[in-house]
């Protein structure tokens, strides 16, 4: 089991549980984000989504790498895109589904929160990180590909076009002082007390009024829409990276855990 959804009263939580891969995401583990939300939606008692990665150590990792072995591949599995423009487009299927999610989402932020997984919290309403937390999207040191530009565009939402090129071009991570600093987190706490911060801040708006929320959650994602790329104006830039012979350098030096080689090509 990679993915656990409980409810608790007015709370519900999926936990991603691969602690033994960081918590990086299958396809299937999309899959359960996408029907989380659904069941969130559909379930009136539920006012609030908590969001967790199981073992304290990772968040998310991101999306896992070796998936991407298949890119290209004759007779590669139906079970998951096959390139990248494919990969893109159905992880923004999940990304967007929580971004729509009518009910609030907190992202409780152990550990590495890092490229899917940033841009899963970035999906949140609000991001709750330990001390020891660190978050960002290193693409540009590690695999050589891109964003989806509804990514960029909440990244640059969440904390400015120049903190999103400084981030981005230097790969880094940040630990969760800076990630405050800048707001692409919301709290920070101790590891030994982010459980019970996470449940009192969601019991907290959990007993506010559920149409106020659900209103100014839509209300802000809406205005955030007028900002973002049309629908597609964005494949050319994803086919440039991710048909790249870097791309592949990148998936390969990330498995057999050398440095890689960039080329520009």
């Amino acid at each position: 089991m990679t993915t656990t959804f409980d409810v608790n009263g007015a709370i519900a939580m999926l936990t991603f549980s691969r602690p033994d891969a960081r918590n990086a995401m299958t396809w299937a583990m999309y899959d359960a984000l996408v029907e989380a939300c659904d069941r969130v939606d559909d379930d009136a008692a539920i006012r609030v989504l908590i969001l967790r990665g199981a073992g304290g150590k990772a968040f998310v990792s991101g999306t896992d790498i070796s998936q991407f072995q298949a890119f290209g591949a004759a007779g590669a599995s139906h079970a998951g895109p096959t390139n990248g423009l494919d990969y893109e487009k159905r992880l923004e299927v999940a990304l967007d589904r929580l971004a729509r999610v009518s009910k609030p989402a907190i992202a409780q932020i152990e550990g590495v929160a890092a490229g899917g997984g940033c841009a899963i919290a970035l999906c949140c309403d609000l991001r709750v990180a330990t001390p020891e937390s660190t978050l960002g999207v290193p693409v540009a040191r590690t695999l050589g590909n891109c964003l989806s530009g509804a990514t960029y565009s909440r990244l640059v939402d969440a904390i400015g076009p120049a903190r999103v090129k400084d981030l981005l071009f230097t790969g880094r991570m940040i630990d969760a002082a800076e990630a405050q600093v800048i707001g692409l987190v919301n709290r920070v706490v101790p590891a030994s007390a982010i459980a019970s911060a996470v449940h009192e801040l969601a019991l907290s708006i959990a007993s506010n009024a559920p149409l106020t929320i659900r209103v100014t959650k839509e209300m802000l994602r809406r205005i955030a829409a007028q900002r973002q790329l049309a629908v597609g104006a964005d494949r050319d830039l994803i086919a440039l990276c991710y048909e790249s012979e870097d791309f592949k350098e990148g998936v390969s030096a990330f498995l057999e855990k050398r440095k890689p080689v960039w080329r520009g090509r």
